[in-house]
């Protein structure tokens, strides 16, 4: 395997790819259900249809552009092209979203949908081809593991960015005026979105080059359900983007509300989750060279439950420090899962490659994909309503009543999500050297071809 050995720049390259899909998928997780409450004025009745609609939408975009993918290699490859096709529109999509129009009610609503679709569209179109990249970077699953540690290490640093840059600079820029503040901090993350995507498609290789036979949809489907590995990653994509959305979402409603902070204040709280994230991305990393990734993954999760419950008994209002340091500790445990996750994909894959003598690539990562979605679309509809259940009210002194809910839906309903998480986890079992068994029966019957 000498020549799938992946240099220092082409990690560095491909994590940066992750960056860019950061401007969205941690706008969308930390800043997007404040900036449609409390900025842009929607009602979180609202709220709560828009985002099951949107996130429907955007599954089905991440089929169509798995399968676009199955089927279409440019001289640039099968993933990378795309990411220079569609960087800029989708930075353009991006900052469209948080634009805030001074229309009346229904046209501003109108305008939330439409930008919020087209949005979600241009992600799949760059997102699909991304989250597949790792499965022709190298056969080494050393090498696609480091590099999944790159990627989840400049992925939190994206989000770091949007937690610090994001509030602060939106209240820089707007001189008062909050919806300003954040169109121009937004097209400040756009643009970097866009350069972060296309340093990705000049740095990174696509070394592998995998015999997808075209199959129907139906046919693909098929497959891929006798595939329990990764059933039980779909399973866990779904439970643990619930637990993520939820926290994520509410976050700053927490830190503002519960805690009393001011915008630097919540910059900080936001931005104290991120810097644990990505010290936990050095720390998996590391972890996994003496100890199983496949335990890792699974009392890690379980200890999130633990350390939410922990939160929600121990913390009472304006308990700032100590809010912060178990903010820090839940946000440093949860993540030490995530370069095993999106590495386990492609592991999946070629052991439902094995099991069924069908190579089902584009449709495997889009089906993953539409999980994240799905749960993002759950978690945003229990977000929504979960506010309105609770009175919530923009920019005032919330009720006890409304008070707890922000907590329950930072603290034991994400837990819970985690919990099970970790407990589905306990079915997965390609290891390291499970995998390493697959591999070599896979070349023996001459499946990859390179």
């Amino acid at each position: 395997m000498s020549n799938q050995k992946m240099s220092v720049l082409e990690k560095i390259g491909f994590g940066a790819g992750d960056m860019a899909l950061n401007v969205v998928i941690s706008s969308m997780m930390l800043i997007i259900t404040f900036f449609y409450t409390d900025i842009y004025g929607l009602k979180t009745t609202d709220l709560a249809l828009m985002f099951g609609v949107v996130k429907f939408v955007g599954a089905m975009a991440d089929l169509v552009m798995g399968q676009i993918t199955d089927r279409v290699t440019m001289r640039w490859g099968r993933y990378r092209p795309w990411l220079l096709l569609l960087a800029v529109p989708y930075g353009v999509s991006v900052f469209f979203v948080f634009l805030t129009p001074d229309w009346d009610y229904s046209a501003k609503l109108v305008w939330a949908y439409s930008t919020y679709i087209v949005m979600t569209i241009m992600t799949a179109g760059v997102g699909i081809p991304y989250i597949s990249l790792p499965s022709v970077l190298s056969k080494d699953p050393q090498e696609t593991l480091s590099a999944n540690g790159y990627r989840l290490f400049f992925a939190k640093i994206g989000a770091f960015m949007v937690t610090v840059i994001v509030p602060l600079l939106s209240e820089r820029l707007g001189n008062g005026n909050a919806a300003a503040g954040y169109e121009l901090a937004m097209a400040v993350m756009a643009a970097m979105g866009v350069a972060l995507f296309l340093f990705c498609f000049f740095t990174t290789k696509e070394r592998v080059q995998h015999d997808i036979k075209r199959q129907p949809l139906w046919e693909q489907i098929k497959v891929l359900v006798r595939n329990d590995q990764w059933l039980i990653l779909c399973g866990v994509c779904i439970t643990g983007t619930v637990g993520y959305v939820l926290r994520g979402s509410v976050a700053i409603y927490y830190a503002k509300y519960y805690l009393h902070a001011d915008a630097a204040l919540i910059s900080a709280f936001l931005s104290t989750g991120v810097v644990a994230a990505i010290l936990s991305m050095i720390a998996s990393t590391w972890i996994t060279k003496f100890y199983c990734k496949i335990k890792l993954f699974r009392w890690t999760q379980i200890g999130v439950g633990v350390i939410s419950a922990v939160i929600y008994f121990v913390v009472k209002p304006g308990d700032v420090a100590l809010a912060f340091v178990l903010y820090f500790l839940l946000s440093f445990v949860v993540d030490l899962h995530a370069p095993v996750f999106w590495s386990a994909i492609a592991e999946t894959i070629d052991y439902g490659t094995l099991k069924t003598g069908k190579r089902v690539s584009g449709f495997a990562f889009g089906g993953i994909s539409v999980c994240q979605k799905a749960g993002m679309g759950i978690a945003g509809i229990v977000v929504g309503k979960l506010l309105a259940y609770f009175a919530y009210v923009p920019n005032v002194e919330q009720t006890d009543f409304a008070l707890h809910g922000i907590v329950l839906m930072m603290t034991l309903l994400p837990g819970f999500f985690h919990t099970v998480m970790g407990l589905l986890m306990f079915k997965y079992r390609i290891n390291d050297d499970y995998y390493s068994e697959v591999k070599q029966q896979m070349g023996a019957k001459g499946y990859v071809a390179v």
